[in-house]
């Protein structure tokens, strides 16, 4: 079994579609895009310090 935390996420219709042509331009499932960007943005507001260093630049 994976290590990951399962969750349920409602998204608004529209927001799940961007979200899905992203992770398609991006050659990531919606999923990993959806992780990618909370990480993104935990690293920019200086809450993700050190834990994972691949997510600077990972485009």
């Amino acid at each position: 079994m994976s290590g990951k935390k399962r969750f349920l996420l409602r998204l608004d219709p529209e927001l799940y579609a961007v979200l899905e042509k992203w992770a398609a331009d991006e050659l990531r499932s919606v999923n990993a895009q959806i992780e990618f960007l909370l990480k993104s943005a935990a690293v920019r507001a200086g809450r993700w310090k050190g834990r994972d260093k691949s997510t600077k630049d990972e485009s």
